[in-house]
């Protein structure tokens, strides 16, 4: 079955202009062309959206354009930081803006005990009416959410499921057995989207999904339809791509592949740079073989 958010949910990349400057027009743009190939909901100003990079105004600003381009399609917002009392007020002003929830990462860089994350998430629970999703990604904050304090954070109200991108299938299978009835498990990787969804996951928070959407849609209806020999050869068919979207730091190949495909979206904001003729030739060569260019 399908998550709340749907099956597939897009981590949206962020358009700029030629100067670097917030294209919100484009963005409301790609947003209504992702839910036209295969998009169920979306994160905005993620870490694919480049969150560091982006002012609060700016993320209240691309909340309230997306979500008057995709109407009921769901729109979670990244509003997770480092800062307790920071990401609470993200919190509010984006359901100011129109956001239907809330994407909140592990504190990076300060490095809190699980004690300290508890306090942290049930914080940041309790100052909000929305559906909030843990984003457990211990290869880009340090820090992982651990088993038990994910079962302690799953009875949380409005905590209602994680984006899990510690690459841990086996730690994923226990937390689908064992969390209460509601808690969702996406997948946070595109290459883990078949496995985590054959233990009980409900989709993908996806980067892939930009230019392979309705093809992940497909094989998500094929696992719940019982077919998973024919899912498992569409994620087999897309293996190399997802690769080749992560040559170098996200979301710069994407960039570049959303360009190939007449969607351009600008170059990524410093410290973040344009792939290299190399890079896009892996991206290219990825998208033809996948068959999507």
């Amino acid at each position: 079955m399908p998550g709340r958010f749907g099956s597939v949910v897009t981590a949206m990349a962020t358009p700029f202009t030629e100067d670097g400057s917030l294209d919100l027009a484009r963005a409301g743009e790609l947003a209504a062309w992702l839910v036209e190939h295969g998009t169920d909901g979306l994160v905005i100003h993620g870490s694919t959206g480049e969150a560091p990079t982006l002012d609060d105004a700016e993320k209240f600003d691309l909340v309230r354009a997306v979500k008057e381009a995709v109407g009921s399609t769901p729109v979670i917002a990244g509003t997770g930081t480092y800062d307790t009392r920071h990401t609470i007020h993200l919190g509010e002003r984006a359901k100011e803006a129109g956001a239907d929830g809330l994407l909140v990462v592990t504190p990076y860089y300060s490095k809190p005990s699980q004690r300290g994350l508890l306090a942290h998430f049930r914080a940041v629970a309790e100052a909000t009416d929305l559906p909030v999703l843990l984003y457990n990604i211990p290869g880009r904050t340090v820090i992982r959410i651990e088993h038990d304090t994910l079962l302690e954070l799953a009875s949380v109200d409005n905590i209602v499921g994680v984006k899990d991108a510690t690459g841990d299938v086996d730690g994923a299978a226990r937390l689908v057995a064992e969390a209460p009835s509601g808690f969702e498990v996406y997948a946070g990787d595109d290459w883990g989207a078949f496995a985590w969804a054959c233990i009980g996951g409900v989709g993908v928070i996806s980067v892939a999904s930009h230019v392979a959407g309705e093809r992940l849609s497909r094989m998500f209806d094929l696992i719940g339809g019982g077919d998973v020999p024919a899912a498992l050869k569409l994620h087999q068919e897309l293996l190399p791509l997802f690769s080749a979207l992560f040559v170098t730091s996200n979301p710069t190949p994407l960039k570049a592949a959303l360009e190939m495909l007449g969607q351009p979206v600008g170059s990524p904001r410093l410290p973040l740079i344009p792939a290299t003729e190399d890079e896009r030739a892996v991206v290219r060569r990825a998208m033809e073989a996948a068959g999507v260019l």
